[in-house]
């Protein structure tokens, strides 16, 4: 969530980042804000100079009682209860203003880096770098969907019986890989200093608007309405929602968490050959990274954690590259966001398999999430998170890109996990 002091000491700034980010009626939405607030305001300034004099005549009416001016202790009395009653409305007012801003400030997205390129979808995103082993497939190469048929890896048709569309069942060696990519991954983040959570899997709605899942993303969560519980999308809902209306000292940053989850997501609308297989599920495995930093660093942190990313694709040995999103195509509460995705040699296309953003202050803003510095002084955090890495497409590209006439080849840095070297 921005702040008041960004909005109102940056005002035609904030505008522009959200017209970047194609944020509709951009500036009638931040000149509402400024009016709640400058009503919250003016009324507050009424309320305490109200309460400044009640506190004085109250004060004044004994002393009146005991010089025996009665009549003008009464008129100092009738003054009191005068201003009481006006209070009552005044404070209910400035309530109401905050509440209005507050709501207000909810539906408005964060504000991207100057470094965010202009644009209003995928195609505008910019490129960084490309890399990984290039790949040749068999003429008669499979896309994953009937790989994982052909090696009874894993079974769609089972997911719809059970649950529906979008919810696979792993087996046998399909399961193997599934757990042994989880716990490389894990491995791989402890190894480079993170500490690793298990959160639950369903959170409150106050966890949800924390991180910025609502309101914005409501119809894409699964809701349990008798509990007011939602499923989680990410670990970062409930791994950053640690920190909510948490004081950090200093000197316990940067905190740098992982953890491994099922995620739920309904995707509702998604539909095509864009969904086929595992390229788009409602419930997936996926391992999270989470940082919460001081400003000055959270730049550096957010370089590590995309190197970190791109360090597990080249162990994987996968053919990858590294996109700058533009304004359009960002999260609603991303400041700054690189994608990796990885390139499907069955399907000829690129799989997104990891967002790394930085939040600025947004979440922690939300979250109250603060840290004292030496002075004593507090201030908010930068929170920051990365996929490293969600399985499904992960695995749908370690499928496809690594089948031969005798089966697929796991790649050197799996087999550990894995116990084997081939499917076959």
């Amino acid at each position: 969530m921005l702040t008041i002091k960004q909005i109102t000491e940056n005002t035609n700034a904030v505008i522009r980042g959200l017209e970047k980010k194609h944020f509709k009626n951009a500036k009638e939405t931040i000149d509402q804000v400024i009016a709640f607030n400058d009503k919250r305001r003016s009324t507050q300034s009424i309320l305490d100079n109200n309460l400044s004099e009640v506190n004085s005549i109250s004060k004044s009416i004994g002393q009146l009682m005991k010089e025996g001016k009665k009549e003008e202790a009464e008129t100092a009395k009738s003054r009191v209860a005068e201003l009481k009653e006006v209070n009552k409305t005044l404070q209910t007012e400035m309530d109401q203003a905050a509440e209005d801003m507050q709501n207000l400030l909810y539906t408005i997205p964060n504000v991207p880096y100057d470094e965010v390129p202009e644009g209003v979808g995928a195609e505008d995103n910019v490129v960084e770098k490309m890399g990984g082993m290039e790949t040749e497939l068999p003429k008669d190469a499979l896309p994953h969907w009937e790989l994982t048929k052909k090696y009874d890896l894993i079974d769609f048709d089972l997911g719809v019986k059970i649950t529906g569309a979008g919810f696979p069942v792993y087996k046998g060696k399909g399961a193997q890989l599934q757990r042994a990519l989880i716990n490389f991954f894990l491995d791989e983040a402890r190894k480079a200093g993170y500490l690793e959570i298990m959160p639950p899997t369903v959170v409150n709605a106050a966890s949800g608007y924390g991180t910025g899942q609502l309101p914005d993303k409501e119809g894409q969560m699964y809701h349990c309405e008798v509990d007011d519980l939602y499923l989680i999308p990410t670990a970062e809902v409930p791994v950053t929602n640690i920190y909510r209306d948490v004081i950090l000292e200093e000197k316990q940053l940067p905190i740098k968490n992982c953890a491994y989850t099922q995620c739920f997501r309904r995707e509702a609308g998604s539909y095509g050959k864009d969904v086929r297989g595992l390229n788009r599920l409602h419930e997936f495995s996926k391992v999270e990274l989470v940082r919460i930093d001081k400003p000055e660093h959270s730049r550096q942190s957010h370089k590590e954690m995309l190197d970190h990313v791109e360090g597990l694709l080249q162990k994987l040995e996968l053919p990858y590259r590294i996109l700058r999103l533009c304004g359009g195509d960002m999260s609603f509460t991303a400041a700054l966001c690189f994608d990796f995705e990885v390139y499907s040699e069955a399907q000829k296309r690129w799989l997104e398999v990891s967002s790394v953003s930085n939040f600025d202050t947004y979440q922690a803003n939300r979250l109250k999430c603060r840290y004292r510095s030496g002075e004593k002084k507090t201030e908010l955090c930068h929170t920051l998170n990365g996929s490293a890495l969600a399985l499904p497409r992960i695995v749908a590209a370690l499928l496809e890109n690594n089948q031969t006439p005798e089966g697929i080849r796991i790649p050197k840095a799996l087999v550990p996990y894995t116990g084997f070297e081939m499917i076959d």
